[in-house]
């Protein structure tokens, strides 16, 4: 939808993070959130939050509500409890799709207490990250999705994780209220490859491991990747690594539009 774009790589290190830090959370946010603001740095397309959390055992994110955004969660470590107001609750582990669309209005939470549903096993703290992008429409029914894609990861390629893009139909793992965006996930070796979408905004985030990226070099554990006006760049593992990457033919401007 966008025109006369700028090509623009732009590489944000995982310490430029803002930070919240407190006895159970230790987040950090690719993007303003909460008390952090910084007016040049709400968004990159049509994604609002990529926040990389770590929520120690037996503690979370109390009820709290949403509204008017589609928030995919994605595990990398342990296991986070979901409950919301619509009746939805489970667990989500490291590869499985989940999709919350927010709506008119939703309650939830997510806490790391599986303990309390296995309480034989240890368990140790949730490492997850969690993105926002508005939907096409606001006042949308509130909705809740996830799918097993663990076997789909075992290939090495770029798998694609949430979309609302016609062109995914039927591979997406769960779909989203925007049909402008679509989230991707790879689990790399050393050595395997992936090539990126090319999109008028990507966003690429490597939550584990490191990389190298074509044309700029490499990304370790935190390390993010804002593309304007260009893509297809490959991304290759140095150590086993995991990637996150949103590919989006819209901004903020365009939907508002």
């Amino acid at each position: 939808m966008s025109t006369l774009l700028t090509p623009r790589t732009d590489v944000r290190r995982a310490d430029q993070r803002f930070k919240t830090r407190i006895a159970w959370l230790d987040s950090k946010h690719s993007f303003s959130f909460g008390r952090h603001y910084d007016p040049a740095n709400t968004h990159h397309g049509l994604l609002l939050v990529n926040n990389d959390d770590i929520v120690r055992p037996g503690t979370g994110f109390e009820t709290h509500p949403h509204q008017d955004m589609e928030i995919v969660t994605w595990v990398l470590r342990g296991s986070l409890v979901h409950q919301d107001s619509t009746g939805h609750s489970g667990v989500i582990y490291p590869g499985l799709a989940q999709r919350m669309s927010a709506g008119t209005g939703i309650l939830h939470s997510e806490k790391n207490d599986a303990y309390r549903l296995e309480p034989d096993r240890p368990h140790d703290e949730v490492h997850f990250v969690q993105m926002w992008v508005v939907p096409d429409e606001s006042g949308i029914t509130p909705g809740y999705e996830q799918l097993e894609i663990d076997d789909e990861l075992l290939s090495g390629r770029l798998v694609p994780v949430a979309s609302g893009m016609d062109r995914h139909a039927g591979a997406a793992a769960i779909r989203i209220r925007n049909r402008y965006a679509a989230l991707h996930a790879a689990r790399l070796q050393p050595g395997q490859s992936v090539q990126l979408p090319d999109a008028p905004y990507l966003h690429l985030f490597v939550p584990r491991g490191a990389v190298t990226l074509e044309g700029t070099g490499p990304l370790g554990a935190g390390d993010a990747v804002r593309f304007t006006a260009t893509g297809g760049q490959r991304v290759t593992a140095t150590e086993p690594a995991e990637i996150l990457a949103w590919e989006m033919h819209a901004t903020l401007s365009d939907q508002a539009g």
